[in-house]
């Protein structure tokens, strides 16, 4: 049974694939396989969605973790943290209208915003897992 500390490394899985479904559906389109890109993107999507209930199931049971590192690393940490998180919220507008742009065959316009969404989104998911790498792994927070 997973215990709710365990949801950090299943959110970061679920980071790093999203990541990996990302990079698929940029290949495919620089390709021009609309069929793939819509596939893995769609995957991205999901993936991101349900990143997101755990990330949410996560939070509201275990509040934030604390970072571990001292010295020089602290401030190099929570600027990647505070980046991070900003990009993420400015997705919460951009994804949803991309999708809504691709589905209504909007595509010059989808294509536009995607130029600034698809960098964002790997930027995002990258450092979501350079987040828990070093608050998990590196520098985890050991209590007195």
């Amino acid at each position: 049974m997973l215990e709710i500390q365990d949801l950090t490394h299943v959110i970061a899985g679920l980071n790093a694939a999203s990541v990996v479904a990302l990079s698929f559906g940029f290949a495919f389109i620089r390709g021009g396989d609309k069929t793939r890109h819509r596939a893995a993107m769609l995957t991205a999507l999901g993936l991101s969605f349900v990143f997101l209930v755990f990330y949410v199931i996560y939070k509201a049971n275990s509040g934030f973790a604390k970072f571990g590192g001292e010295g020089l690393i602290r401030p190099v940490y929570f600027t990647i943290l505070f980046i991070h998180v900003v990009g993420a919220i400015a997705l919460v507008p951009m994804v949803p209208r991309l999708v809504y742009l691709a589905f209504r065959e909007r595509f010059d316009a989808h294509r536009r915003l995607a130029r600034w969404t698809w960098p964002l989104w790997m930027f995002v998911g990258i450092s979501g897992v350079v987040v828990y790498v070093m608050a998990v792994h590196i520098y985890a927070h050991v209590p007195n």
